[in-house]
């Protein structure tokens, strides 16, 4: 490759517009998931994520056989876990066998929808692997509102959040409400779960929810410059994801799921 083919093919990505609306969606999703996997990093509430992603499939598919807007049904029962999930406040964190019960219970139940609507099969390999080429415009503008609001209702809630996420007690004797502060962040993750799961799908959105946030942990020490760094290794992964699928012809998902490992594994290394 010459030295202008890697600028000259950056710059050709922009000329197709079903990749240029995949970049949006990638990095609004990427910015997203980056924020709020921070966060759950930090509150030990890994495993959770991963959860709602599978709920999400059940929701997803339950609309369908509704008739209904997978997108629509998606986020609702993932909020509605979400609520669920925040009551428990940090006993979530322990509650590990319970969680991993109502995931698989969940990917059953998703899969009970599929038989009763089988003509819905095409369409849910999609949510469980994402179709990040086939982003239409209008949901990119969905997904940009609801990042928005998400990251509002964060920088609101952003002291307190952060103070219970490092010391519950002492918070929780300071005033605050922690199974507020752990419901509404968890509704706002299972937004981001949603938007995740529309570029990576729901079996690989722990991805771009955990690597670059457990990669920026292992390499920064300060929580603004952690934050920045989970974004920016977020939206790499995403557009470095997009360009080898572009050379090679093999999956997105494959491409972003395979560099975020890359990346945690080098801050791992560093870490040692």
């Amino acid at each position: 490759m010459s030295v202008t083919a890697g600028p000259i093919l950056i710059i050709s990505l922009f000329e197709y517009d079903f990749l240029r609306n995949a970049l949006l969606a990638g990095t609004v999703a990427a910015i997203l998931a980056g924020v709020v996997g921070y966060f759950m990093v930090i509150r030990r509430l890994a495993f959770a994520g991963h959860a709602l992603g599978h709920i999400g499939f059940a929701g997803a598919t339950g609309a369908g056989l509704l008739g209904l807007s997978p997108l629509t049904g998606q986020l609702l029962l993932t909020v509605l876990a979400a609520v669920g999930m925040g009551g428990l406040g940090h006993r979530i964190a322990k509650s590990d066998v319970a969680i991993g019960i109502i995931l698989a219970f969940a990917l059953g139940l998703g899969v009970l929808f599929l038989h009763f609507y089988m003509n819905y099969a095409a369409q849910a390999m999609t949510i469980l692997f994402g179709n990040l080429l086939g982003v239409s415009a209008h949901l990119i503008k969905i997904m940009a509102c609801c990042c928005m609001v998400s990251l509002i209702a964060l920088s609101v809630m952003a002291r307190p959040l952060l103070f219970s996420s490092l010391e519950p007690e002492l918070a929780e004797a300071k005033g605050v409400s922690l199974s507020c502060i752990s419901i509404l962040f968890m509704i706002i993750a299972a937004i981001a779960v949603t938007i995740a799961s529309q570029v990576v799908g729901i079996l690989l959105v722990f991805t771009l929810l955990i690597g670059p946030a457990a990669a920026a942990l292992n390499w920064t020490h300060g929580f603004a410059s952690g934050l920045l760094l989970t974004v920016f290794l977020g939206i790499l992964s995403v557009w470095l994801g997009i360009v080898l699928a572009f050379i090679s012809d093999w999956p997105i998902p494959f491409w972003i799921s395979t560099l975020t490992a890359v990346i945690y594994f080098l801050s791992v290394i560093k870490k040692s």
